[in-house]
C-alpha cells in the first residue's frame, strides 16, 4: 500500500466549540455562519478566482478530534436511534478508516484582503477549527440528483422541540443582543432538532445540559416536549 500524505489548506471558524449539540448534518441551521481562513501558501487570490459565481461549496474536511481513535466495521446512527447496527460505509459517522467527511455550505463571500483569503458561508456542521482539506465548487446537474434514495435517512430532520426561554435567560439575551443579534435563532435552529443522546429523545428529562456557542454557554432542560433555556452565561 502506498500512503498519501495530505496537508490542510484552510481552518474554519464556526460557533460550534464541541461535538455535542453540532448539526449532524449541513444546512440544517442557516443562521449560522462560518468563516474558512486559508493557510500561507494556499492564501492566493488567483487560487479562488471564478468562486464568487457559484451559490454553493463542497467542503473536504478531516475530523480532526477523533483521527487516531481508529474505526469499527459498523456503527449506530443517532437517526436509526442508536440501537441498530449499519456498516459504517452506509453512515456518515466521524470514525472511519479514512476520517475524512464532506459538507454542502451556502457561499456568503470571498473576502481578499492584503494578501489573506477568506471564505464566509452559511449553514455549516462543523466543529470550530476542524482542518479542510480542500474546496470544490457545487455543480448542480451534477451534484443534485433528485430521484435519488436517502436509505434510513431519507428524510430532512426536522426541529421537534418547542424552545423556550426562563425569565433570567430572556434577560441574559436581550443583553447579548447588540453584541450578537444573531445568538437567539441559533439557538432555536440548534436546540430545536434536539441534540441529546438518541436513547433521551422522546422522553421528559429534567437533567440540565450545557453546550458552548461561540462566547456563550448554554445551559436547558427538557420538559414536557419543551426545551427551556435556563441561562446564558458568557465565556470569559
Amino acid at each position: 500500500m502506498v500512503n498519501y500524505p495530505l496537508e490542510p489548506i484552510a481552518l474554519i471558524h464556526t460557533p460550534f466549540k464541541e461535538k455535542f449539540a453540532t448539526p449532524r448534518q449541513s444546512g440544517l441551521t442557516p443562521s449560522v455562519h462560518a468563516l474558512i481562513d486559508f493557510y500561507p501558501g494556499f492564501a492566493t487570490p488567483e487560487a479562488v478566482r471564478g468562486l464568487e459565481g457559484f451559490s454553493h461549496l463542497w467542503l473536504i474536511f478531516l475530523f480532526h478530534q477523533n483521527w487516531q481513535k481508529g474505526w469499527k466495521p459498523t456503527v449506530r446512527p443517532p437517526r436509526l436511534g442508536g440501537n441498530q447496527r449499519v456498516g459504517v460505509y452506509a453512515s456518515r459517522s466521524p470514525f472511519r478508516p479514512n476520517p475524512v467527511g464532506l459538507s454542502a455550505v451556502k457561499l456568503l463571500d470571498v473576502i481578499v484582503d492584503k494578501g489573506s483569503v477568506s471564505l464566509l458561508v452559511e449553514g455549516v456542521d462543523l466543529i470550530d477549527e476542524t482542518p479542510i482539506l480542500d474546496i470544490k465548487p457545487y455543480i448542480p446537474y451534477g451534484d443534485s440528483i433528485p430521484d435519488a434514495n436517502g436509505g434510513f435517512a431519507e428524510e430532512t430532520p426536522k426541529a421537534t422541540l418547542k424552545i423556550e426561554f426562563s425569565e433570567g435567560a430572556r434577560r441574559q439575551l436581550d443583553q447579548y443582543q447588540n453584541e450578537t443579534p444573531e445568538l437567539e435563532v441559533m439557538i432555536r435552529e440548534t436546540l430545536g432538532l434536539d441534540p441529546r443522546p438518541a436513547y433521551r429523545r422522546g422522553t421528559e428529562d429534567l437533567r440540565e445540559y450545557g453546550v458552548r456557542f461561540g462566547c456563550y454557554e448554554i445551559y436547558w432542560k427538557v420538559f414536557e416536549e419543551k426545551l427551556i433555556v435556563s441561562r446564558i452565561d458568557p465565556v470569559p
